[in-house]
């Protein structure tokens, strides 16, 4: 696509504003024939699919924040003067087409879109059926934006596709892609890898850990532990398994306890052999692929680990690579953890919630990459970007 000057993208941007503020009335009726449609058996993916008025301000408020951000490409990276006379500049430069499929969660069709735009890349939209008359709604005030300024609707194209014509579409499409980002649970990921010819940027699977350590505040760790397991069942970044070290003082009254505020609070509870010792009356894993599992439920895996490296060892084997934490007051141990735990984010006495690109302070996010090539965690603005390099000469030739 043709490199559009900084101020048009922010025309367009803020003309995007205020047609979300106008036309919310239309949005939320769209909002509710999806929701009218949906079967409200899987909870998680209804919460994600709900469009309110203060959603809608968070949708305003994040194209705002990346039209306030400044403009990713063209900026110099680092410059070189070789001792042939050549200077060699190296720049931000846009991907170019970048496919994101992704299901429910119609504010993705707006947070995909305005960063795809401000950094110049064109975005093809794949949302899933459940979001349809939202999605659509949303692009049609996208399509507005565009034309008010003079631009073509290529920027941002809705892609109305089935999974045969999908995969099909993913093995010969009909137009240039240089990304595809899969934004939701292992089934969508493994599908796209399968049939994709370019580059896939996983994102979305959690399955997150929390190690309470023997030197951990345990006050500190229960509230953590009920923030990042109950705050948000459906976000990719909430808690699935517990490890409690053996070590711990009062390690199996502070087992019960936290089998306690767990059941309080309307989680249901699996438990491993050790931990089965204790809370008797708990299900036991019977299959060792749960600990694999991403519930996105109110359901959590409580396990016994016997030191700081058992519980590596545990997260490293079943994590999604997505985000971990440690409670401990020791900062040394916190650090070993850190180090060595194969994650996305990591965490001392903290919340796997705040892995989320508004709480870290990238901003509106296109997704959570657990991949490591080319950017890993919140993939804002700064990160949808490639680069180029710029070569002046002056007749040199390589001899």
């Amino acid at each position: 696509m043709k490199l559009l000057k900084t101020e048009i993208k922010n025309q367009v941007l803020k003309d995007m504003e205020h047609i979300l503020d106008t036309n919310r009335e239309e949005l939320l009726q769209a909002n509710q024939k999806d929701l009218d449609a949906f079967n409200r058996d899987d909870q998680a993916l209804y919460d994600r699919l709900i469009v309110n008025d203060k959603k809608v301000d968070q949708m305003i408020q994040a194209v705002k924040e990346v039209r306030l951000q400044e403009d990713p490409v063209s900026k110099e990276i680092s410059t070189r003067n070789l001792d042939n006379g050549l200077k060699i500049i190296n720049k931000t430069a846009p991907f170019g087409t970048i496919m994101i499929i992704y299901e429910s969660r119609p504010d993705v069709t707006v947070e995909a879109a305005v960063l795809a735009f401000k950094a110049n890349n064109k975005i093809l939209l794949k949302g899933g059926k459940e979001a349809y008359h939202s999605n659509k709604a949303l692009v049609k005030f996208w399509h507005q934006a565009l034309e008010q300024n003079g631009l073509s609707e290529d920027f941002i194209q809705f892609l109305e596709m089935d999974r045969t014509q999908t995969q099909e579409f993913l093995k010969n499409p009909d137009q240039d892609l240089d990304l595809i980002v899969p934004r939701g649970g292992e089934r969508l990921i493994a599908f796209v890898k399968e049939h994709a010819k370019c580059a896939v940027l996983v994102s979305g699977r959690g399955n997150n850990f929390l190690y309470v350590h023997k030197e951990a505040d345990w006050k500190k760790s229960l509230e953590v532990i009920v923030n990042a397991k109950t705050h948000k069942i459906s976000a990719c970044n909430a808690l699935d398994k517990v490890l409690l070290d053996t070590q711990i003082e009062g390690y199996e009254a502070k087992l019960v306890e936290l089998k306690n505020l767990l059941s309080e609070k309307g989680v249901s509870i699996l438990v491993d052999e050790k931990v089965k010792n204790v809370l008797t009356d708990e299900e036991t894993i019977t299959d060792d692929s749960v600990w694999q599992e991403e519930f996105l439920a109110m359901k959590c895996v409580i396990g016994a680990v016997d030191n700081l490296d058992e519980a590596i060892i545990k997260i490293n084997k079943n994590s999604g690579g997505h985000s971990a934490s440690i409670m401990t007051e020791n900062n040394s141990v916190a650090q070993t953890f850190m180090e060595n735990v194969d994650c996305a984010a990591v965490y001392q006495n903290a919340s796997t919630r705040f892995t989320d690109g508004g709480q870290m302070g990238v901003g509106a996010e296109l997704a959570i990459s657990t991949d490591k090539l080319h950017h890993r965690g919140p993939l804002g603005l700064k990160q949808l970007v490639t680069n180029k390099y710029y070569v002046f000469g002056d007749g040199q030739i390589r001899v």
